[in-house]
């Protein structure tokens, strides 16, 4: 397969001009700022945000640089992993013409975001081990296939897909595939991250919503060469991330130690959750499960689930 970033995306992406923030022309140090129009006073909270945040985030791209073992102008940093998904609908499919390709069960906003961005969903169900069936994807794919979403370990059943599987989606589809690694902290399958040098074709989205226990500061990462980076710094908001969430992110990094005991322990209490929830009456199966919740498949699910 050779593949070519070019005829994926959208012509109007390519013709467009990217919005120039006063520091994105900005190169160097400075203590005054006149081109911007900030509040030169301060602000009213006790710590000044009175000025712009860095629009690509090159101190924290840097953190996580030496973290994820991958280079920071391989990084984009989104509003959560739902910016960088979105970024992907209006980088690569034109409205009422491309679709994409999803697996059900699986995450719910690739279909809202594809929705939203007027593009057409194909939905290939899971097998019934929860894999990938590569026989129905391929007959799905057509010449207007942009996008493949892959979701592992998958939401909402806990397994992570057969590596190999993956792999021949990347060897033999010409369009982006898209790993969503969002509990990849909790997996024993490793991350396709190392893989980016290999395969021009793949975008991954992690998160530090989960393991790393920041959902309320909505930080997503997706990591690609750096071609299709550049073209999501040049889609997306120019302050996509604000000063506050930068600072605490870096902070956060700082205490990888504390992250590791937090998952070891988590996957402890699943593995007896998991034992406990199968010597129930009513429960007919467990799934495994290498994210940090597990499936289970009872009887009368909706009468044992039921709270009101």
């Amino acid at each position: 397969m050779k593949f070519n970033l070019d005829n994926l995306v959208r012509e109007n992406i390519k013709k467009m001009t990217a919005y120039s923030s006063a520091r994105h022309e900005y190169k160097g140090e400075a203590s005054i700022f006149l081109d911007a129009n900030e509040n030169s006073f301060g602000s009213p909270l006790s710590v000044n945000y009175n000025r712009y945040p860095d629009p690509l985030q090159w101190e924290l791209k840097n953190k996580l640089s030496s973290i994820k073992g991958v280079p920071s102008e391989n990084i984009f940093l989104g509003n959560g992993s739902d910016e960088a998904i979105d970024l992907l609908f209006r980088i690569f499919c034109s409205p009422g013409k491309d679709n994409v390709i999803i697996f059900p069960p699986t995450y719910g906003m690739y279909e809202v975001c594809a929705e939203t961005n007027d593009v057409l969903v194909k939905k290939v169900p899971l097998l019934e081990n929860f894999q990938l069936n590569l026989e129905a994807i391929e007959e799905a794919i057509d010449a207007n296939t942009k996008l493949i979403f892959v979701c592992s370990p998958n939401n909402p059943t806990g397994n992570s897909i057969d590596r190999t599987d993956i792999e021949v989606l990347l060897n033999n589809f010409d369009g982006l595939v898209v790993i969503d690694e969002a509990y990849i902290n909790f997996a024993k399958q490793k991350t396709f991250i190392p893989e980016l040098t290999e395969y021009p074709n793949l975008v991954i989205l992690q998160t530090l919503s989960k393991a790393w226990g920041l959902a309320g500061l909505r930080l997503g990462m997706a990591f690609a060469g750096q071609p299709i980076i550049n073209y999501f710094n040049k889609v997306k908001y120019p302050y996509n991330i604000n000063t506050a969430t930068q600072q605490l992110a870096i902070e956060a990094l700082g205490n990888i130690l504390s992250i590791n005991n937090w998952t070891k322990t988590t996957a402890e209490q699943k593995d007896w959750l998991s034992e406990e929830i199968g010597k129930l009456k009513f429960t007919q199966f467990v799934y495994p499960s290498d994210a940090n919740f597990i499936l289970v498949k009872m009887d009368k699910a909706k009468k044992y689930t039921n709270t009101s």
